[in-house]
């Protein structure tokens, strides 16, 4: 096995973003909004949400301007998140945009996104024509009476009208993801494989993890992926899929295919040693981890010329490397694309080995996923 390629110098602009581990980063997450049109249990709460100021967003230019950056250091993919990134009414122009970036080989990255499918059937031919090429929409439940409890809101035909549109589209692989959850919704586990299957779609089952903004989290109401798989495997014949890379769900054939399921295990059966992604929130910060008590602001690179490393009330107790930033906060009065190129790099340098979720002094992110960014 070849050894692993070493950490791109600071100001090593094109190189690939290797962090100490030696993981390369292939995959940003870009989240357009922390606004949603659902109010998933998981996620958010019903009301009393803080949302980002409005100032703070980062603009359909900055999105692209880092994302040119991203795509030079060896980004292949980037997906589009939310909270729900159809809410950004100027979605079309932000995939038409990234669509149009290519990387230093000169192929045009993939763009993805996850989305809870409410707006779509009205988008998606514009989304189509303006480089959408992968779609991920969230589906928990068939059930409208659990469907309105657990997102506090009746759009549950809506969901399907986007799954509908999405399936008869050329968007290819679709996925359907569920969040499995103790006597919520573990005995649809079945149901829903098959409606994926009418709909030509892979499901995928995810743990439920700690990131909601109530952190009500609790591990005794997580579905384990075992105890996914002997669901599935009272009904389907299971066979691991190899070659997993860095996709964060491993797959299994049903009955040696065509179809497949896949699980998200972050809590279970973490794939950390594997992580290729980076995130970007929408106002901004660049994270390394889901779970990351650390952002790395890019604000002021773009709008002051000024790099700064913004941390929460947690990120000293990840022991993070404070040489790393220092070094980010170096570098005044520099071109912001030089600036975008070190934030990333420190944000990469400062990557730890796993998320640590089953470690006792694990702190949860302040921020709830909707924040973060999926």
């Amino acid at each position: 096995m070849p050894a692993p390629a070493a950490p791109a110098a600071p100001g090593a602009v094109g190189a690939p973003l290797v962090d100490t581990h030696g993981r390369v980063h292939r995959d940003l997450r870009i989240s357009l909004t922390d606004r949603c049109s659902l109010r998933c249990t998981y996620c958010m709460p019903e009301q009393g949400n803080e949302w980002l100021a409005k100032t703070s967003i980062l603009t359909l230019d900055e999105i692209e301007r880092v994302a040119r950056v991203a795509a030079a250091d060896g980004i292949t993919t980037f997906r589009l998140t939310g909270g729900e990134p159809l809410l950004r009414t100027d979605i079309v122009e932000v995939v038409r945009r990234l669509a149009a970036i290519s990387g230093p080989d000169g192929r045009p990255v993939e763009i993805a996104m996850t989305t809870n499918g409410i707006r779509l059937p009205e988008v998606l031919p514009a989304l189509i024509d303006a480089g959408l090429a992968r779609l991920n929409i969230s589906l928990d439940t068939l059930r409208r009476d659990r469907f309105r409890e657990l997102t506090r809101r009746d759009r549950l035909d809506d969901v399907l009208a986007a799954i509908a549109a999405a399936s008869a589209s050329p968007l290819r692989p679709l996925k359907l993801n569920a969040v499995a959850m103790r006597d919520v919704n573990d005995d649809e586990l079945v149901d829903l494989v098959e409606f994926a299957i009418a709909h030509d779609a892979q499901m995928r089952f995810i743990e439920q993890m700690p990131l909601d903004a109530g952190h009500t989290w609790d591990r005794a109401r997580m579905v384990t992926q075992d105890e996914i798989l002997a669901a599935l495997g009272r009904r389907w014949r299971l066979t691991p899929v190899p070659g997993r890379g860095g996709a964060p769900a491993a797959r299994w054939m049903l009955d040696d295919g065509p179809h497949s399921v896949g699980v998200i295990a972050s809590v279970t059966a973490p794939f950390c040693g594997d992580c290729d992604r980076l995130r970007l929130t929408a106002d901004g910060q660049l994270r390394n981890c889901l779970f990351s008590t650390t952002e790395y602001d890019l604000l002021p690179v773009l709008r002051e010329g000024a790099a700064t490393a913004r941390l929460d009330s947690h990120a000293r107790s990840r022991t993070e490397d404070p040489a790393v930033l220092e070094r980010a906060r170096n570098g005044q009065d520099e071109a912001p694309e030089a600036g975008v190129d070190r934030m990333l790099r420190a944000c990469v340098r400062g990557k730890l080995p796993g998320h640590a979720i089953n470690d006792p002094a694990f702190l949860q992110p302040a921020r709830g996923m909707n924040a973060i960014g999926g």
